[in-house]
């Protein structure tokens, strides 16, 4: 029931380096279309400087609350949702603004959501961690760990139900396989046989504590054998590789049989954007940017003949310059207004729902009576 294409031999970042080198060859002979190679590029990087923006905006005080970003991760992103089609749903964590944009959503809407404007996905309310757009069928991003895996299968259920064929992408970080929805949720898709691939997304670290550390089993894509559930894993850093498994995880799940996908793929910076992240050795700061998925991609292009110096630069231009766009768009949007604040706590009216604002009384106050007034 299991399907293993990627595996680092043993732990560490070089044994994963070296693993790198021998998928991107195996990649290599069923190279696709160079095109789409081209395209898998322009997206990872358009990915890459919006977060790069991103973080700035957070330095700047023009983002607030928390903000997690995909840097390292443009390959997983773009390879992941390469696979679905334009019905599929979507549903991940609160570390997707690359699915966000990935997705077909506007940057500058994504952008005006991370600085709280009314032109936001969400219209300035959600924040970084909850884009959502219905049109696109990207069904949220999530700020609890673990809160999309139950949703996103019960709207598989849901497609089951209706008898569609569409399928369901749930995203989620590695820390998330140890919580008990999760192993809930893979039980009833299998039983039930459900169209949901679930994906990990293992950058070995949950938030600051290695994935051996606090997995007992740290690969992680063999706990669907406890659910007899179809399972791979693969190289995160390989936009080719993802696609093909993602590819094959989607067919599976359109055809009635779920699917767990580890994509193993570091991250290359803290948790969030306020975290220094100094649980990591110099060593591995070196190998993850010696590793970086981007720049191995660009000069794997550069070497199969499909791009040169000049038309890197020339896609490096048009994605600064699309991200310059859009943050010039978010600070030009307005901030929504105060009285809006609860319209969409609910999709339909709620009888007696609170519209309390912060630091006002749960209750008006009496009247106090005058002093000698009969009472």
């Amino acid at each position: 029931m299991t399907a293993q294409t990627w595996t680092p031999r043993k732990t560490g970042q070089k044994a994963a380096a070296a693993a790198r080198g021998s998928s991107a060859k195996s990649a290599g002979r069923t190279v696709e279309d160079g095109e789409r190679l081209v395209d898998f590029y322009r997206r990872m990087l358009l990915i890459r400087r919006f977060e790069e923006r991103a973080a700035r905006g957070y330095t700047q005080a023009l983002i607030g609350g928390y903000c997690h970003l995909n840097l390292g991760e443009e390959a997983a992103v773009v390879g992941l949702l390469s696979a679905l089609r334009p019905s599929d749903y979507l549903f991940t964590n609160y570390r997707e603004h690359g699915y966000a944009i990935t997705r077909g959503i506007d940057p500058n809407r994504v952008m005006a959501e991370l600085y709280g404007r009314v032109d936001g996905v969400s219209k300035g309310w959600g924040g970084s961690m909850h884009m959502f757009d219905i049109d696109k069928r990207m069904l949220g991003g999530y700020g609890i760990v673990g809160g999309q895996i139950p949703l996103a299968t019960g709207a598989a259920l849901a497609i089951d139900y209706r008898g569609g064929d569409e399928v369901v992408l749930c995203t989620m970080g590695d820390g998330t396989t140890n919580i008990g929805a999760f192993h809930e949720s893979l039980n009833i898709a299998a039983l039930w046989n459900l169209p949901i691939v679930y994906v990990i997304i293992n950058n070995r670290l949950g938030m600051g504590t290695t994935v051996e550390k606090s997995s007992a089993e740290p690969e992680l894509y063999r706990r669907g054998s406890a659910y007899r559930m179809a399972s791979e894993r693969v190289d995160g850093l390989d936009p080719v590789a993802v696609a093909a498994a993602a590819a094959r995880a989607a067919a599976s799940a359109r055809d009635g049989k779920p699917f767990l996908l580890e994509v193993v793929s570091e991250r290359l910076r803290g948790h969030s954007v306020v975290d220094p992240a100094k649980y990591r050795s110099a060593e591995e700061v070196a190998e993850l940017k010696e590793h970086d998925p981007v720049h191995t991609f660009a000069a794997r292009l550069v070497d199969e003949g499909l791009l040169d110096a000049d038309s890197l630069a020339k896609i490096d231009e048009e994605a600064t310059a699309r991200v310059a766009e859009a943050a010039a768009f978010a600070e030009a949007s307005a901030f929504p207004e105060v009285s809006t604040l609860f319209d969409y706590t609910y999709a339909t009216p709620v009888p007696n729902d609170s519209r309390r604002l912060p630091g006002q009384p749960l209750f008006e106050p009496a009247p106090i009576p005058e002093y000698g007034a009969v009472r």
